[in-house]
């Protein structure tokens, strides 16, 4: 069973949101891999102690988000668009790095600029 999936239940955070953000953290960071099968609704709910709904609920936003697919019986599993939004990141970032070693920025200028467009909602 991963460990990366974890119930805080004194958190203000509902249980399903916290499956989701978990997977979907674990998913973009790469994790857990492309093809990875999670673990049943139902072996999920057990291990957690926690209600089959709670999990399915968490599962069924993460495939409207394209982070998982069910396939059918065979079960629930990492998709491959978390990686191809990673790639698009990694690419993008790669691509202000190079800009900012041109305009001859150090790293924590270029992390500052980064931080502050990110706080005014620019993505």
């Amino acid at each position: 069973m991963p460990d990366f999936i974890r119930i805080d239940p004194h958190s203000r955070v509902p249980p399903y949101e916290q499956i989701r953000t978990s997977v979907a953290n674990a998913a973009a960071k790469g994790e857990i891999p492309v093809g990875y099968k999670l673990p049943t609704v139902r072996a999920l709910a057990d291990r957690l102690a926690i209600a089959v709904n709670t999990v399915a609920r968490a599962y069924r936003e993460l495939e409207q988000a394209g982070v998982v697919e069910t396939r059918g019986r065979s079960g629930t599993f990492v998709a491959a668009g978390g990686d191809d939004q990673r790639a698009e990141a990694v690419a993008a970032a790669r691509d202000y790095a190079d800009a900012i070693a041109r305009l001859g920025l150090g790293p924590q200028e270029a992390l500052d600029i980064v931080a502050a467009a990110l706080r005014q909602g620019h993505r």
